[in-house]
């Protein structure tokens, strides 16, 4: 594949050539296979690498195997249209939404809203100070939801930092109405169990139910003893939010013993994150089906009956997945793409010691009918560009390209920039497009690179945890006719139904 001859690009190839597998591999270091959680609070650390590595790198860069500090490079069949960088809020930029013109950016300090109605010039509508990792968003009508995940002295936007060992701690969900875009209003909170690491919406006429995933990182917080073996679910009126509370508590992994019935992790699976609870859960409500991603373990359930979720299928990979980060399903509901967030998204994973399995996606074949079905493992899924030992990079958030017929999905990567990838066979997955930037650093390890990567009415939008909002145009036969499917709102963790 070859690039745009880009004022700020220059050619970089698709693989690395086998004359210089040996520079690479020695340039770009491992990681240890156990998981961490997705980036903390604090303010991004540069983490030291060794002489060699940094000489290493420069040596890449000089001969074009990796892109310069900050040069943006990416596929022929990709134009970046703009980037809106940070501005009053300074945290880790995270999670994306959409509903009509606007996109609704995370923020580990708050939220920002976009006006996308030029895609090549977005214009901030509205910025709103709300700290408290990691600030997972979400939209549906008049109502914008937060997550919450860090430990706070309480449920207002001016709350501070405190101990989770504190009782006045408070962690959960957040909720605003938006029906003016320009003048968001705080209107409810909803404490539960372990914060809120992510959320899903389940949306219907008069109720949004929402699917808090939390887990449990340290059996010393209060209010997150294990088991921590299930999901809270919320009831949110949409004419009464106020009234917004927690309805159920199901549990995913019933089991004996004080840890529930999940993966057990190290030592019985060495290198795998014992599962005390869901990192993410993607649901296709017009199939009644959710895929759970569930730090060990990797579920299928019915959402008949939202309130009472109810589990179908369960599988893990004790080989090559550490810690089971987010799913996505295909348009036929017979497939779904888990996602394996080795190293927490801090460590560089993207290279030859970890090799194409670790630290990417599984592809599973959803086969058979009603509560028989059963997730099939087909084959894994990484970006086939090495990235340096200065640069985060692991599979991350990404949605579907709706074209009738194809398995097309954009994903973020981190420092590994956007990949547009076809899984439309499920054994033989192949990347048809890509965007990113060179490292942050070229002396250390900087977190940073893209959270989140979506299609969205023509257009990829992406949240970079560092840089800011980026727009991409991708032009290709494989991916225009999703041009011509356009939606009123998007969730990507609520899966429409594109063609209905």
């Amino acid at each position: 594949m070859t690039l745009l001859n880009h004022p700020r690009t220059r050619p970089r190839r698709l693989g690395v050539a086998a004359a210089c597998a040996g520079l690479l591999a020695a340039l770009l270091t491992a990681v240890p296979a156990a998981a961490t959680p997705d980036p903390g609070d604090g303010p991004t650390a540069e983490h030291q690498v060794s002489q060699e590595a940094r000489a290493r790198a420069a040596e890449a860069i000089a001969d074009g195997e990796l892109p310069g500090q900050d040069e943006i490079v990416h596929s022929d069949n990709i134009e970046h249209l703009a980037n809106i960088p940070k501005d009053v809020l300074p945290g880790t930029n995270s999670d994306l939404a959409f509903q009509g013109r606007y996109a609704f950016a995370g923020n580990y300090d708050g939220f920002r809203i976009f006006d996308i109605s030029d895609p090549r010039a977005p214009k901030t509508v509205a910025q709103v100070l709300c700290p408290g990792s990691q600030n997972d968003i979400s939209v549906s009508g008049d109502l914008l939801f937060l997550s919450t995940d860090s430990s706070r002295s309480d449920s207002s936007c001016n709350s501070t930092t405190q101990p989770a060992t504190e009782k006045s701690s408070w962690e959960g969900m957040k909720i605003f109405d938006i029906s003016d875009k320009r003048n968001p209003k705080y209107v409810a909170a909803v404490e539960t169990a372990c914060g809120s690491h992510t959320h899903t919406l389940v949306p219907e006429r008069r109720n949004v139910y929402v699917y808090v995933s939390s887990y449990s990182p340290n059996a010393a917080y209060p209010d997150c003893q294990p088991p921590h073996d299930g999901i809270s679910v919320i009831k949110v009126p949409r004419k009464a939010p106020e009234r917004a509370a927690v309805v159920n508590f199901p549990v995913l992994f019933p089991g004996e013993g004080p840890d529930g019935g999940g993966n057990p992790g190290s030592p019985t699976n060495p290198g795998v994150s014992k599962t005390t609870g869901c990192h993410d859960i993607t649901v296709l409500p017009e199939k009644d089906l959710a895929a759970g991603a569930c730090m060990g373990d990797g579920i299928l359930f019915s959402i008949e009956d939202p309130e009472n979720p109810r589990v179908i299928d369960r599988v893990q990979d004790n080989v090559n997945f550490a810690f089971w980060h987010s799913a996505t399903f295909n348009q036929k509901a017979n497939k779904v793409v888990f996602t394996d967030e080795l190293g927490g998204g801090g460590a560089a994973t993207c290279n030859a010691e970890i090799g194409p399995n670790r630290g990417a996606d599984g592809i599973y074949d959803i086969v058979g009918k009603g509560d028989k079905r059963k997730l099939v493992f087909r084959s894994y899924y990484k970006i086939p560009r090495y990235q340096a030992a200065t640069e985060n990079c692991v599979a991350h958030n990404g949605s579907l390209i709706p074209v009738k017929g194809k398995d097309l999905m954009v994903q973020a990567w981190y420092q590994g920039g956007v990949s547009v990838w076809d899984f439309t066979d499920s054994s033989n997955p192949k990347e048809i497009a890509y965007f990113e930037r060179g490292p942050l650093s070229t002396t250390g390890l900087v977190t940073g690179g893209v959270w989140s990567a979506y299609y969205y009415n023509g257009h990829i939008y992406a949240n970079d945890i560092v840089k800011g909002f980026d727009v991409l145009k991708i032009s290709d036969r494989r991916t225009d006719p999703a041009k011509r499917v356009r939606l009123d709102e998007l969730n990507v963790q609520t899966q429409p139904d594109y063609f209905d």
